[in-house]
C-alpha cells in the first residue's frame, strides 16, 4: 500500500516552512513511519498541520479556490501564512508501494489580481529506473495551467529552474524536439483546478491515476457526536464519511455484507465501551436508521442519541479501523477528546494493529495532547511541534534527540518522557 514518507508546507497558516520526514533532496533523512503522533502545546500549529493535508484532499476533489473557502478557512488570505507574499506551497514525496521509486508531488498556490486563487506551478516527478542520484525527472509539469505530461510508466524529463521561466510556446518546442509522441501537451480550462484531478482519470497516465486515487483515498476524520447522533436514510454504506453521519449505514453494510466478521468485531467492540453488550440497528417506518446500543444492566437497548460523545466517538474510531477496504493515509486530530484516558491505550493498540496486523500497510497521522496515548509509541514515530521566535511553527523529531532515546531505551515510555517535560518545548 502507499504511504508518506515525507512532507512539506510553506505559507500555510502558522507553517512557515515545516517538514515531516524525508524528500527527494533528502534522502539521508528517516522517512515518515506507519504510525505518526504529533504533539505539542496548544496554538503551536497542530490544528494546521491536520488541515494542510485535509486542503490538499479538499483542492483534489473541489479546485484551490473552494478549499481555501470550505471548512471555515475563510479564503486564501486567511490560510496564507500572515505577512507574506510567496505562494502556499506543498509537497508530498511517497511510495505507491514497498518496491516503487519515490514520487514527489509538488503545488504552488497563488492569488489572482481579482484575488481569485489558482494553481501557479504543479509537478510530479520520479527517478528513471536505475537512477539513484540526481534530480528526479518530470512526468508532469504544469505553470500556470499549461505545461506538459508523459504518458505511460517511464517517460518524463529533467527541467531545471531556468526551462520553468520559459514562456509555454518555448517550453513545449523544446521538450517535444527532444521526446518522443509520448509527450502530451496540457492546456487546462480553469486554472483553479488541479492537474492531477483531470489526467488522473485518463488510463494513459498510470502514474498521474495511482497519485490521485491515494489522495483520493485518505481519510481525514472531522468526526463530532453530534453528526452520528442524526437520523440518516436507510441503505447500507461501505465506508464511514468524514463527519461520522452515516455510521448506522456502515453498521448496516457490515451486517450484510461480513455478518460473522462483523458479528465477531461488534462484540470485540463492545468489550471495549463499558457496559455494551450488543450494537445493532434498527429501521423507522419512514425509512430512517437508529443505532441501537443495548446495555447489560437494562431490557430496553438505549438509542445512538442517547449514547454519550465518548461512546459514540469511540465506537466510530473502531469501526472505522476494522474497514475492510482500509484507506491508505488515516488522519485524526486528537482522538483522545471526550475519551475516558484508560481507554486510550486499547485505542492505541487498536492503531498499531490497524498498521502493523494482517490488513497491515496504511499508515496513520494523528495530533494529540495526551500522553497515555504517546506511551505506546516509539521516538521515531513521535514528532515535537513548537513555536519558534518568530511566531511561525517549528517541528522536530523525538529520537533525534539522544536523551529522549537514551531514556527510553531504559524503558521510559515517551509519553512519560513528554509529562516530565523531556519531549516539551526546548
Amino acid at each position: 500500500m502507499a504511504k508518506i514518507e515525507g512532507f512539506r508546507v510553506k505559507n500555510f497558516k502558522v507553517l512557515k516552512d515545516v517538514t515531516l520526514g524525508r524528500l527527494w533532496n533528502q534522502r539521508e533523512i528517516q522517512p515518515l513511519t506507519l504510525m505518526t503522533a504529533v504533539i505539542g502545546k496548544n496554538g503551536v500549529g497542530k490544528s494546521a498541520l491536520f488541515d494542510a493535508f485535509g486542503f490538499l484532499a479538499d483542492a483534489l476533489k473541489s479546485g484551490v479556490e473552494e478549499a481555501c473557502g470550505t471548512r471555515a478557512r475563510g479564503g486564501f488570505e486567511q490560510i496564507r501564512t500572515q505577512g507574506e507574499s510567496e505562494p502556499i506551497e506543498f509537497e508530498v514525496y511517497y511510495r505507491e508501494h514497498g518496491n516503487a521509486r519515490p514520487m514527489t508531488y509538488e503545488i504552488a498556490i497563488a492569488v489572482e489580481e481579482t484575488g481569485r486563487p489558482y494553481v501557479l506551478k504543479e509537478r510530479l516527478r520520479q527517478r528513471r529506473k536505475g537512477q539513484k542520484y540526481g534530480r528526479p525527472f518530470s512526468f508532469l509539469f504544469l505553470n500556470g495551467g499549461k505545461g506538459v505530461a508523459w504518458k505511460g510508466e517511464q517517460a518524463g524529463h529533467q527541467i531545471d529552474e531556468k526551462m520553468e521561466q520559459l514562456d509555454f510556446p518555448e517550453l513545449i518546442k523544446l521538450i517535444i524536439a527532444d521526446e518522443s509522441s509520448q509527450t502530451e501537451i496540457i492546456e487546462l480550462e480553469d486554472r483553479s483546478k488541479l492537474g492531477i484531478a483531470t489526467l488522473g482519470a485518463l488510463k494513459q497516465h498510470p502514474r498521474i491515476s495511482a497519485f490521485r486515487q491515494f489522495i483520493e483515498g485518505w481519510y481525514l476524520s472531522y468526526f463530532t457526536p453530534d453528526a452520528a447522533r442524526s437520523l440518516p436514510r436507510a441503505g447500507p454504506q461501505q465506508h464511514l464519511n468524514i463527519h461520522g453521519d452515516n455510521l448506522g449505514n456502515v453498521v448496516q453494510f457490515m451486517e450484510r455484507e461480513h455478518p460473522r466478521r462483523f458479528g465477531a468485531i461488534l462484540k470485540e467492540i463492545a468489550d471495549k465501551i463499558p457496559g455494551v453488550d450488543q450494537i445493532d440497528t434498527e429501521r423507522t417506518s419512514d425509512g430512517r436508521l437508529l443505532l441501537r446500543f443495548n446495555d447489560k444492566g437494562f431490557q430496553a437497548p438505549f438509542y445512538a442519541q442517547q449514547m454519550s460523545d465518548g461512546t459514540l466517538k469511540l465506537f466510530a474510531y473502531l469501526l472505522l479501523l476494522k474497514d475492510p477496504a482500509p484507506p491508505p493515509f488515516l488522519c485524526i486530530e486528537e482522538p483522545e477528546n471526550g475519551l475516558y484516558h484508560k481507554l486510550l491505550e486499547s485505542l492505541a493498540k487498536q492503531f498499531r494493529e490497524y498498521v502493523t496486523g494482517r490488513r497491515g500497510g496504511s499508515q496513520v497521522f494523528i495530533t494529540t495532547h495526551q500522553p497515555y496515548f504517546v506511551d505506546l509509541l516509539e521516538p521515531q514515530e513521535v514528532w515535537i511541534l513548537d513555536k519558534g521566535a518568530d511566531g511561525y511553527s517549528t517541528i522536530r523529531r523525538a529520537s533525534d534527540d539522544l536523551a529522549v532515546t537514551n531514556r527510553h531505551s531504559e524503558e521510559i515510555p515517551a509519553g512519560s518522557l513528554w509529562y516530565t517535560t523531556h519531549l516539551d518545548t526546548r
